[in-house]
């Protein structure tokens, strides 16, 4: 801390302004070495990259600069925001390059309520607008799954309890655990690895995810959002386990299915074996009746048709279909003469309107069309004086030589 003589009322030296910030600095630092003021936050920023945090804490009649250093904040467990009533600790001290007075803040509580509860609420509020909590993303349990992941620390009873009810009520399922550390610093970071190497691997049908109760600190590592997270990611099923059945975190509402306990999770993952058992017993129960019955009914159709006309009588029968077949040959032979008669009367009218249409036909009465070497003359003009030409009839052509020519001239106006 830097140390000055205050000058006294007859001290005439002047003093820079270096010597004056650093003298005022000194005599905050030494009279507020620690300070505890309660406020509303505005201004707030987070400056990246650097994660300082820096604010204005204010009342009604004063306000003051803050500033939160990044080691600081990264202990801060909720969100803070402009208008939020904030406890601050800290120190009092002067920013000399500006001459600021400023408030160095180092815990951040939020006034009327626990910064834990705070953070909850905040992460749910997120993560639920965000759909992470939505009933239609979440999956089916597999009824009668091979092997089980266990996420959760070997110290404890939690998972002794999941592997003994698991072992009495459906022994043929494996069980894999991964061990993690459930509270405490670098908690939620395990967890949310346990559960993506899971995932890597895929050798699990489904996951457990848990630990036995304890205060809302002790369970916090499953209200991180990473860990939150790494659930909602998951390619494999996951039941929440956390705690007792009164206590709810973050993990409960994002995973596929919530426990209250660990032996829950243990009841709910695999069914009871001497139930499947005594249900497949009654299945086959079941089976059997149904196939006597089956059998029984058939035997009384077989009798049935054992005694039927068609059976007594089976040549009969035959006779009948045989003189059957014959009506409806010959009914068909009838129906496909008419059509060929029909057919063909409308052909010879088709092939008579056609004749009377063709070039022929016309030529016969009377008509006749020229040719000249360029082709047909359908003009006047497709024709000069002195041109060959040949005339068609209906019974042969006549050479000529055009002499003369002339147009109408009304045809053209």
């Amino acid at each position: 801390m830097f140390s000055a003589r205050v000058p006294s009322a007859g001290d005439e030296r002047v003093l820079k302004v270096r010597d004056l910030t650093r003298l005022a600095r000194g005599v905050l630092e030494g009279s507020f070495p620690s300070v505890i003021v309660e406020g509303e936050v505005s201004n707030f920023k987070r400056h990246m990259p650097s994660g300082h945090l820096y604010f204005t804490l204010k009342d009604e009649e004063a306000q003051v600069r803050c500033v939160m250093w990044r080691s600081d904040a990264a202990k801060v467990r909720f969100e803070v925001g402009d208008g939020m009533k904030v406890i601050v600790k800290g120190r009092v001290s002067l920013y000399e390059p500006r001459g600021d007075f400023q408030l160095y803040a180092v815990t951040l509580m939020p006034a009327g309520q626990g910064a834990l509860q705070l953070a909850f609420e905040q992460l749910m509020k997120k993560l639920e607008e965000e759909g992470l909590f939505a009933e239609d993303r979440k999956r089916e349990i597999p009824e009668f799954p091979s092997r089980i992941g266990v996420v959760t620390s070997l110290e404890g009873a939690a998972v002794r309890d999941i592997i003994s009810i698991i072992n009495r009520r459906f022994p043929v399922v494996e069980v894999v655990i991964y061990p993690v550390k459930v509270q405490g610093e670098g908690a939620s970071e395990e967890i949310s690895r346990a559960i993506r190497d899971f995932n890597t691997l895929s050798n699990v049908d489904v996951l457990i995810v848990g630990r036995g109760g304890g205060s809302l600190e002790d369970l916090w590592a499953f209200n991180e959002e990473v860990v939150a997270r790494s659930i909602f990611e998951s390619a494999i099923p996951v039941i929440s386990a956390v705690g007792h059945q009164v206590d709810f975190t973050i993990a409960d509402f994002v995973a596929d299915v919530r426990a209250a306990t660990p032996s829950a999770a243990a009841e709910i993952v695999v069914p009871d074996g001497q139930e499947v058992i005594a249900g497949i017993k009654s299945d086959v129960r079941n089976i059997g009746r149904l196939v006597e019955q089956k059998i029984y009914g058939l035997t009384l159709e077989l009798d049935k048709l054992s005694h039927h006309y068609a059976l007594q009588q089976p040549s009969s029968l035959v006779d009948q279909k045989s003189q059957l077949v014959d009506e409806l040959t010959r009914r068909l032979e009838t129906e496909n003469q008419h059509f060929m008669d029909a057919t063909f009367q409308k052909l010879k009218a088709v092939e008579s309107h056609l004749n009377a249409l063709s070039p022929s036909a016309v030529l016969r009465r009377g008509y006749a069309f020229v040719e000249s070497n360029a082709g047909i003359v359908s003009s006047v003009g497709d024709i000069e004086a002195g041109e060959n030409a040949t005339i068609h009839l209906h019974d042969g052509t006549l050479e000529s030589q055009i002499t003369g020519k002339s147009e109408r001239l009304a045809e053209h106006e």
